[in-house]
């Protein structure tokens, strides 16, 4: 068995991808799933065509470069000819904050932001402006963006899992902004303190925030990248390597 994506919490739970003998199936990440897999050898997790996966046995993870999507809008600052339909969409320019005090601007089609902006597991996010189409989009995000930046790494995101948004420094940044909405998240995660970082499946899902599941086990509380699990191959039965302890175990 192999991981070969995951699905961030929106209207349907998060979830690992799983395939087998080219059969994939979904493992949902609810709160209280207990998982038992131990992490054997990664390699290129392929590609998955509706419920069949075809399976690459090049070594690169997650993606080897022959499976590997080059999305053309990944650093795009609108000087280009729209090459993708979705272009044509009216488009949101938003800025979404992560615990204590971190944010980023970026932008999505419109009928996306809020699944957007829950993919990146944001805990605080502001609808600044909606366009006529996404170079439009890009051009504004570009120019905010030399500001405040346009991504936020997932160490940064786990370090503040525990904390709230500083409530100050995020209402001196919407006077700045005067944004047409606004928005607060939950994750129902109640974290005491913050999780230590692991790449692991094993332990029972306390929850799911962007991309990062937070598991217990044995006492201590673990952030997993769920990228950093794509590519895995999964055997059952529980991990028996020695982790980390969280001051909550003792």
């Amino acid at each position: 068995m192999q991981v070969v994506g995951y699905r961030p919490r929106d209207t349907d739970p998060a979830a690992l991808v799983l395939a087998e003998e080219r059969t994939v199936e979904l493992r949902p990440l609810v709160p209280g799933t207990e998982l038992s897999y131990t992490l054997g050898s990664r390699h290129c997790a392929g590609t998955v065509d509706g419920e069949v996966h075809y399976p690459c046995a090049n070594d690169t993870a997650p993606y080897c470069p022959e499976h590997t999507d080059r999305w053309p809008c990944a650093r795009c600052t609108g000087d280009c000819d729209k090459p993708l339909d979705a272009c044509e969409e009216e488009h949101a320019v938003y800025l979404a904050a992560f615990a204590p005090d971190v944010v980023k601007v970026g932008v999505t089609r419109s009928w996306r932001l809020e699944t957007r902006l829950r993919e990146q597991g944001a805990d605080r996010a502001a609808h600044l402006r909606t366009v006529a189409d996404g170079r439009i989009a890009r051009q504004v995000e570009a120019d905010i963006a030399t500001d405040l930046g346009d991504r936020v790494r997932v160490p940064t995101k786990i370090d503040g899992l525990a904390d709230s948004v500083d409530e100050r420094w995020w209402k001196s940044l919407l006077e700045r902004f005067a944004p047409i909405e606004t928005y607060d998240f939950d994750y129902g995660l109640d974290l005491a303190d913050r999780p230590l970082a692991e790449t692991l499946a094993t332990g029972t899902v306390r929850g799911t925030k962007g991309r990062v599941a937070v598991l217990s086990n044995n006492g201590s509380t673990y952030a997993v990248n769920l990228r950093d699990l794509v590519g895995c191959e999964l055997d059952e039965g529980s991990a028996d390597r020695d982790l980390q302890s969280s001051l909550g175990a003792f």
